[in-house]
């Protein structure tokens, strides 16, 4: 059974920039229970607005720490 955690984002257009052209490649956050979660900027893309990504997230995982899902819900 997947295992989640809630993060808020707030990464501005221009910071995203730097991870969509590569010079970053993930994302290091603490998520609302106090855990360091670092993932794929990647998976962020499809949530990129002109003004960046901004919002609550909920991350699922597997038993191996494995990315299972990403959605937004805030």
């Amino acid at each position: 059974m997947p295992q989640s955690l809630i993060v808020d984002l707030h990464i501005d257009a221009d910071e995203f920039l730097r991870h969509y052209q590569g010079s970053a490649k993930q994302v290091v956050c603490t998520a609302r229970d106090g855990r360091r979660v670092r993932f794929p900027t990647g998976i962020l893309q499809r949530f990129v607005s002109r003004s960046g990504i901004h919002g609550a997230f909920r991350i699922e995982f597997d038993d191996n720490n494995k990315l299972v899902a990403i959605q937004r819900i805030a």
